[in-house]
């Protein structure tokens, strides 16, 4: 794929220098709001320790709660790992509770810059606003955390758990045609690397992928990349410490393939539609918009949004905004309508099965 990048130290500077995209005004105040502590960068150095912090403070609510005094059904299952010995992967079911018939899934992998974060956590609210106006299942994986675990570790653990799931539709009593595959941040890159690798692999194929402002360039040579340093809460000191975390000693190699960091790829035919949101004021602006350029170029389809004044992570910063409840309600309107043509091709007997892709 191509896209626009920062081809030299000078080019760097000048973008550094570039006057950014202002914050949309609600964000500015939150994002003036937040302790130093929260908008320090991770260094190396600093890594461990913002880990256990994370750990701390994050939700991690039991499966009981999950359950909502019997609102979801909800079961953790412990799954065959990547071959070759890797470990178990626990997968998180969770489905509107007295829905029958076999739901379209959501296979979602959590943010947390590959570093942090936990399956449990994201789920109270995508029940509340994807599966209960949507009658969709959602499985969210627990995958293996960086530095502990490198590429392609995280990664095999999805799919994994991916193609568990497609072999046990029925016991888990969704619909093996109608799964989306999506993440948000690190977790969208994963996604997007899943979409690749289940294509190439001719593992089960997604109905769409769902990648809300995606962690998909390890070089960090993109203009909004340099634009946006020291600006919003993740910049490129950040972006370069979880990378070399999550590569090791490939970090920056030049034949670092595509599952690695998407954006590497060149070949982008033959994936699900995607749908990919990102904010104009935060650094993976530019790769993400030429991932959906690429995808474009190569004859696919893909909804971009790109939010006004939007920082990483702005709808779970200021939930309230008026931009994140538009971006919400963008992403639900896109889920909904790929699920019903979906479920229109159904019914005129043309559903596609768990084929590999062509292309």
């Amino acid at each position: 794929m191509t896209d626009r990048r920062v081809s030299s130290e000078d080019e760097q500077v000048s973008a550094s220098r570039a006057a950014p995209p202002p914050f949309d005004p609600e964000l500015g105040v939150v994002l003036a709001a937040l302790g130093e502590e929260v908008r320090a960068p991770i260094t190396p150095d600093g890594l461990a320790v913002r880990q256990e912090r994370d750990a701390r403070s994050r939700p991690r609510p039991t499966v009981e709660q999950l359950r909502a005094d019997g609102r979801f059904e909800v079961t953790e299952y412990r799954v065959p790992g990547p071959p070759g010995g890797g470990p178990e992967v626990t997968l998180v079911s969770a489905r509107p509770a007295g829905l029958v018939g076999p739901l379209p899934l959501l296979y979602y992998m959590h943010g947390g810059a590959m570093i942090m974060g936990n399956a449990w956590s994201v789920l109270p609210r995508m029940l509340r606003e994807w599966a209960l106006p949507l009658g969709l299942a959602v499985i969210s994986v627990e995958y293996r955390l960086a530095p502990q675990a490198q590429y392609p570790e995280p990664l095999e653990d999805c799919y994994a758990g991916l193609v568990w799931a497609a072999e046990h539709a029925a016991e888990l009593g969704i619909d093996a045609d109608r799964v989306v595959i999506g993440g948000k941040s690190a977790g969208g890159g994963l996604a997007a690397a899943l979409a690749l690798l289940a294509r190439d692999r001719g593992g089960p194929r997604a109905l769409g992928q769902l990648l809300l402002c995606p962690m998909l360039d390890d070089r960090d040579s993109t203009f909004s990349s340099h634009q946006m340093t020291g600006l919003g809460v993740w910049d490129l000191t950040s972006n370069a410490t979880v990378w070399q975390a999550l590569l090791g000693d490939r970090y920056g190699a030049a034949d670092l393939p595509s599952y690695a960091a998407p954006a590497r790829a060149t070949d982008l035919s033959g994936l699900p539609p995607a749908y990919i949101d990102v904010g104009s004021a935060e650094m993976f602006r530019d790769e993400d918009v030429a991932y959906a350029n690429a995808i474009w170029q190569a004859g696919g389809q893909a909804e971009l949004h790109v939010w006004p004044g939007a920082c990483h992570g702005f709808d779970g910063l200021a939930p309230n905004a008026a931009v994140s409840q538009d971006a919400r309600e963008a992403r639900t309107r896109w889920l909904r309508r790929l699920l019903a043509q979906a479920g229109t091709r159904q019914g005129q007997g043309h559903g596609h099965g768990n084929r590999p892709a062509t292309g």
